[in-house]
This record gives C-alpha cells, structure tokens and sequence, in this order.
C-alpha cells in the first residue's frame, strides 16, 4: 500500500496558479543553469519555456490582485509549495558548492 500523500491546503484558484507557474519557474533555471546544464540545446528550450512561465506567473498574480486578494498568505502557500517537493526544486537553480 503507497504511503498517503500530504494534503495541499486550501488555495484560490488564483494562488494555485501562481503556486504552480513559480514552480515552472524554478524547474526551467534549473535547466538552464550553467552549473548544471550539459548542453546548450535543452537549455535554450528552457529559456524559450521560461517566458510563457513568466507570463502566466504574472498573470497569476494580476489575477489575485483584481480579485481584491492583496495579501499573499505566506504558510499556507509555504504549505503548498513543501507538498510539492519546492524546497528540492528551489535549489536547482543554485550554484552547488564546491566538493571538499
């Protein structure tokens, strides 16, 4: 029997999105940084992907602020993004330290 997932706390469609296009985000610089990219090709296709994501992260977000949600609810999003493996994806797009 596979363990039980953690459940996503409650979101707007609108911090959902933004949840998921911030993601997309930190996936596509991780593609493409140098430190961890072994050919120009598919880092280029990162690059090219990256401005759609960017769009649809501003999008996102206008869309939570016409919606009057002015605020972003930080642990609930924190919530969500640990849920979806965000601390391991958020360290791609680092520089990876030197070996000792």
């Amino acid at each position: 029997m596979l363990p039980e997932l953690p459940r996503l706390p409650a979101l707007t469609r609108a911090e959902g999105a933004l949840v998921d296009r911030y993601l997309e985000t930190v996936d596509l610089l991780g593609r493409i940084n140098p430190a961890r990219c072994t050919d120009t090709y598919s880092a280029l296709r990162a690059a090219q992907a990256l401005v759609g994501t960017a769009n649809g992260l501003r999008e996102a977000l206008e869309l939570m602020h016409e919606r009057g949600e002015h605020e972003v609810h930080g642990p609930a999003l924190v919530r969500a993004l640990q849920v979806l493996d965000g601390e391991r994806r958020s360290r791609l797009p680092a520089i990876p330290a030197p070996p000792l």
